[in-house]
């Protein structure tokens, strides 16, 4: 099934994956729900796009409005293609060829106002609390920045003790977690 972009300056475009790679990309109407919910946060935003396969939620954030992003994903025909969805929707932003957790160890931290996360995952059940993505997150979130996560349904945020959860909702085998940081006043 095709990608495309859903709404905004580049809506209705198709994206190109990957044609050797396993990617499961976000289904489009995930992506729908995903960005209604975001909508006013969208515009002006400075985005980044974790495990970024194709760049959908980077691409669909810029065609929207946001200021920025950076994709981040490992696999080098991934990183092509999001170059070449970048150009295809004439869109500008930064593609960084690299694991994600690595990213996040080592990249001075700029600060963000949407993260997009779509690891991949094991479908086993348990809390997704000791993930280190939580914990190496905490420095590129803007005060009231939003980290989206895709991950198995089954596991899900059980003790979010700095971590406020805005919406979980599950489609099938996906779920997807609405969390922000609760910065210290």
């Amino acid at each position: 099934m095709p990608l495309r972009v859903i709404s905004g300056t580049a809506g209705g475009l198709h994206l190109k994956s990957p044609k050797h790679h396993l990617l499961r990309p976000t289904q489009d109407r995930i992506r729908q729900v995903i960005f209604s919910s975001l909508s006013e946060q969208v515009p002006g935003a400075r985005v980044l796009d974790l495990y970024a396969g194709t760049g959908s939620f980077g691409i669909e954030a810029l065609s929207r409005g946001a200021a920025s992003a950076t994709f981040v994903e490992q696999d080098a025909e991934a990183t092509q293609c999001i170059r070449e969805n970048l150009l295809h929707c004439q869109l500008q932003g930064e593609v960084r060829r690299e694991d994600a957790l690595s990213y996040l160890d080592k990249a001075p931290p700029e600060q963000f106002d949407l993260v997009f996360a779509d690891p991949p995952y094991v479908k086993s059940q348990g809390a997704l609390d000791d993930e280190p993505l939580l914990e190496k997150l905490v420095p590129f979130l803007a005060p009231d920045g939003i980290f989206v996560w895709e991950h198995y349904a089954r596991r899900t945020i059980q003790i979010a003790l700095r971590w406020e959860v805005i919406r979980h909702r599950t489609y099938g085998e996906t779920g997807l977690t609405f969390l922000r940081f609760l910065h210290k006043k």
